[in-house]
């Protein structure tokens, strides 16, 4: 099998704010859009789509579209969303969707696609959508290249097994296909095409940046041999991350890329109240309904995939089954771990910058529609993000 251009990924910020050059702190603000209509909860897989009233779901797309584009007011340099399937988990099958309707309702935030699961897709299909998001957006895709979490090849009847090297022939094609001028052929072991030129091209040359996700030590080191962003989408232990962002460093540095922290992305879930003890219940709330409504058809899709695939190698399946049993720990505990953010401002404002120190990233991406938080809890909360806690975290 022959690739044709699978040189390093090299980018360069192209637009002139030169959103990825300094130092500063940049904040994410993350929506998994999850189907908060019925509270029954559920271990089936797929989860019965008679659950799904379209009535509810188009109220929903509405009111989670609008809290997204509110968060460019509220300060955050990025706001993103992802994609799942066959489950109330996330309604975002599609999330190039949701992006072209944030591209129509802010002006400076970046859009990050975090992202499009490849091993699953048409590669030229992602890197067509993606193009017209950079061209619409004047070059503010963030173009997430993921490889999925496991139940997601169990609803595309997907091999578990193919995960990687999909991931990877995928990525190679598709930054191909951005940055060849002249039609070209691919011969691949997964896929195969006579005849590739894609339209549109993207604006940011030589092609939008790429942020891959680093779940595991292999995932860490496919995102360092690319030279992409990487990131973190939530903290098991500051150790397990630390690891990873080591595994990831080493990667680039071998081929040819030194990271700084701006390439690097920590996922952390925000609960923020005038009164702590308000911010801890309804977090806590939150995650019992994710864990009781959204997560249990997630979870038994999952338990087959891990048990019967090589999603993940045997170390790595022991860590990930008892990461799936995390709703089970109470919020103290995961602020004592420091996994989480948590309280009044001024507790946040802490908690970010121990959790800083200790990484050493250059983004934060925050999650706070956590289950069924209501989003008028979450609007105060980006409230006081803006007002009380953006100003003593922003030069960090």
């Amino acid at each position: 099998m022959t690739f044709a251009g699978t040189a390093r990924l090299k980018w360069m910020p192209a637009s002139p704010s030169g959103e990825f050059v300094g130092a500063r702190m940049k904040f994410a603000y993350f929506h998994l859009m999850p189907y908060t209509g019925s509270q029954e909860p559920t271990q089936d897989w797929p989860v019965p789509n008679k659950r799904f009233d379209p009535r509810t779901g188009e109220k929903l797309y509405t009111a989670y579209i609008d809290n997204m584009a509110y968060a460019e007011e509220c300060g955050f340099d990025w706001v993103g969303c992802n994609e799942h399937h066959m489950s109330p988990f996330g309604m975002m099958s599609n999330p190039n969707l949701i992006g072209a309707s944030l591209i129509q309702r802010t002006k400076r935030v970046k859009i990050a696609m975090v992202g499009n699961l490849i091993p699953l897709l048409n590669p030229l299909r992602v890197a067509e959508e993606y193009a017209m998001l950079d061209v619409l957006s004047v070059g503010r895709l963030v173009a997430g290249i993921l490889r999925g979490i496991p139940h997601e090849y169990v609803a595309y009847n997907m091999s578990p097994n193919e995960s990687y090297g999909r991931l990877i022939e995928a990525t190679k094609l598709i930054i191909k296909a951005w940055t060849e001028p002249e039609p070209f052929g691919w011969e691949g072991e997964y896929y195969q095409y006579r005849a590739v030129s894609i339209w549109p091209r993207p604006i940011q040359q030589p092609h939008p940046r790429i942020i891959m996700s680093g779940s595991s030590p292999r995932s860490a080191e496919i995102a360092g041999q690319f030279g992409a962003m990487f990131g973190i989408a939530q903290m098991k232990t500051f150790d397990n991350a630390r690891n990873l962002i080591e595994i990831y460093r080493e990667s680039a540095r071998a081929h040819g890329f030194d990271p700084k922290p701006e390439d690097v992305l920590v996922g952390l879930t925000l609960s923020i109240a005038e009164d702590a003890e308000e911010a801890k219940e309804s977090l806590t709330k939150g995650r019992r309904f994710f864990a009781d409504v959204l997560g249990g058809g997630i979870r038994t899709a999952q338990k087959l995939v891990l048990q019967e695939t090589r999603y993940y190698d045997d170390e790595m399946k022991g860590k990930f089954v008892d990461a799936r049993k995390s709703a089970q720990i109470s919020v103290d505990d995961l602020l004592e771990q420091g996994t989480i953010l948590c309280g009044t401002p001024e507790m946040v404002v802490d908690q970010i910058k121990r959790v800083h120190a200790v990484m050493g990233h250059g983004v934060t991406n925050i999650n706070m529609k956590v289950g069924n938080v209501p989003d008028e809890i979450i609007y105060k909360g980006m409230d006081l993000f803006k007002e009380r806690v953006l100003p003593h975290v922003r030069d960090l």
